[in-house]
């Protein structure tokens, strides 16, 4: 598989995450799209600081282009391979929506409790101090 067929793969998937199986709906709101051109921003930055300095380099056979890497053309935008948007898109798009998924999952069920009171046998040493809301007794 090229790298141009993996990264469309990367984004149909991403997108029937989003919109299908976890039913997130990221892509239909304004604030994805605002969060997203973010960081956008700071992936063409770094990913073409490395592509343009050639410490990335691909194989001119698996991506759009002729292997030639200018800073716009020949299937790059800033150095990098468009492929390497479609990665970068579905990546943030997979990690958002399950992230809200798992959000709201995880805030509908019970909430647990951490107990703060001391069982009944508990000895303190002297000095202990207690946290301002543990009532402590004398036996």
């Amino acid at each position: 598989m090229s790298y141009t067929a993996a990264a469309l793969v990367g984004i149909v998937v991403a997108v029937v995450l989003d919109l299908v199986v976890l039913r997130t709906r990221l892509l239909a709101t304004r604030q994805w799209w605002l969060a997203y051109a973010i960081v956008v921003g700071f992936q063409l930055l770094t990913n073409g600081w490395l592509t343009g300095r050639l410490i990335v380099t691909y194989d001119p056979d698996a991506i759009i282009g002729a292997g030639s890497v200018p800073f716009l053309g020949d299937g790059r935008i800033a150095y990098a391979p468009v492929e390497d948007l479609g990665f970068g898109f579905a990546l943030v798009l997979s990690t958002c929506a399950l992230w809200l998924w798992w959000g709201r999952r995880l805030s509908s069920s019970p909430i647990r409790t951490v107990r703060t009171e001391l069982p009944e046998h508990t000895e303190l040493p002297e000095h202990t101090e207690l946290p301002e809301h543990t009532e402590h007794t004398e036996r």
